[in-house]
C-alpha cells in the first residue's frame, strides 16, 4: 500500500465515481482502477462495490477508508512537524498535558526558551488521557502529572513545580461569587456536579459534602461536559485551580479544604540534555517567581 493508493482510495469513498475521483486526482480513470484493484488484492477484501452507476463503499471498506483518512491525516501532520523541525532546528523537546491550561505559564516558557535557545523547538502534545503511556512509550520528553500518579513510574526524574488548590467554579452572576472563601455550608441546597474523571483528593472533597445529605448532585462524563451544565445553571463544580483558563467566562472561588494538588514534571532519567534541564528550571522559575498567582 502507497500513498497515492490510499489518496485513491479516500477521494474515490468522496465521490463514488471512478471518472470523477480520477478527475479529482488528476489521472486517468484506469490509472485509478487498477490501483484500487491492487489495494483491495493487497488487503484481502473488496472495498468498493462496482456497478453500472459508480461504485458504493462495502461494510469492510467503509470501516476500512474511515482508519485510512485517520492514517492519512496523521501522516500529513508528521510531515509538516518533519518539515517545520529540518528547516529550523536541531533538537526538539516534546511535553505533554491533558490541557493548555494545565501549565499556564507554558506558553511564556516557549517564548522565553525560543530567545534563548533559537535551534531548539518546544513541541506541546495534548493527551488527556493516555499520557502517561505516551511517555513511558517515549512519545513525549516531559509529561505533566500530580504527583500522586508518579509513585509507580519506573526510570523518571520527578520535579515539583506548583502546588493547585481546589475552586468553586460557578456562573460570573452567582451570588456566591460575592465571597473570597467558600466553604461547606455554602453549597447547602445547591447541585454539585461530579464524576469526570476527578483525581482521588477532588472525589474526597465531593463525597465529603454529598454525605451530608445537603447537596445535591449531578454526574458528568468529563471537565467540559462539566463546564457546559454549568454555563447552563445546570449546577457548580469543584475543579482544581490548574483547570483554569483564565478566560473570565466563569467564576473561580477558592474552596475551603485541605486537600489540595502537588503538580510536577516528569523526565527520563537517561535524558540528560542541557537543553531538557534548562526548560525544566525555565518553567519551575516563573511558577517561583508567580507566588501570588492563582492555583
Amino acid at each position: 500500500m502507497n500513498t497515492k493508493q490510499i489518496d485513491y482510495c479516500i477521494e474515490l469513498a468522496h465521490t463514488l465515481n471512478f471518472s470523477r475521483a480520477a478527475d479529482n486526482m488528476f489521472v486517468s480513470q484506469p490509472t485509478l482502477t487498477y490501483q484500487i484493484k491492487l489495494l483491495e488484492e493487497e488487503v484481502g477484501f473488496a472495498i468498493y462495490e462496482r456497478s453500472g452507476r459508480g461504485a458504493s463503499l462495502t461494510p469492510a471498506g467503509s470501516q476500512f477508508v474511515s482508519y485510512l483518512a485517520n492514517m492519512r491525516e496523521e501522516m500529513k501532520r508528521a510531515i509538516e512537524q518533519g518539515q517545520n523541525f529540518s528547516a529550523r532546528y536541531k533538537d526538539n523537546i516534546t511535553i505533554s498535558l491533558m490541557v493548555r491550561q494545565a501549565v499556564y505559564f507554558l506558553p511564556e516558557a516557549i517564548k522565553i526558551f525560543g530567545e534563548r535557545e533559537p535551534d531548539i523547538q518546544i513541541t506541546p502534545r495534548f493527551e488527556y488521557e493516555n499520557g502517561v503511556e505516551g511517555f513511558l512509550r517515549n512519545e513525549s520528553d516531559i509529561l505533566f502529572a500530580l504527583k500522586e500518579h508518579t509513585k509507580q513510574i519506573p526510570g523518571i526524574d520527578v520535579h515539583d513545580l506548583f502546588r493547585s488548590h481546589i475552586y468553586l467554579i460557578t456562573r460570573r452572576e452567582d451570588s456566591m461569587t460575592s465571597k473570597n472563601l467558600l466553604t461547606e455550608e455554602d453549597l447547602y441546597g445547591r447541585t454539585l456536579m461530579v464524576g469526570g474523571g476527578s483525581p482521588p483528593a477532588l472525589k474526597a472533597v465531593q463525597q465529603r459534602l454529598i454525605s451530608t445529605g445537603k447537596v445535591n448532585y449531578f454526574n458528568s462524563a468529563d471537565h467540559d461536559s462539566t463546564l457546559t451544565y454549568v454555563a447552563a445553571g445546570k449546577g457548580v463544580c469543584l475543579a482544581p485551580g490548574f483547570l483554569n483558563d483564565h478566560s473570565g467566562q466563569f467564576a473561580w472561588t477558592p474552596f475551603d479544604c485541605k486537600e489540595s494538588f502537588s503538580c510536577v514534571l516528569c523526565t527520563h532519567k537517561n535524558d540528560t540534555r542541557t537543553g531538557l534541564k534548562e526548560f525544566i528550571d525555565l518553567l519551575k522559575g516563573l511558577y517561583h517567581d508567580a507566588v501570588a498567582f492563582p492555583m
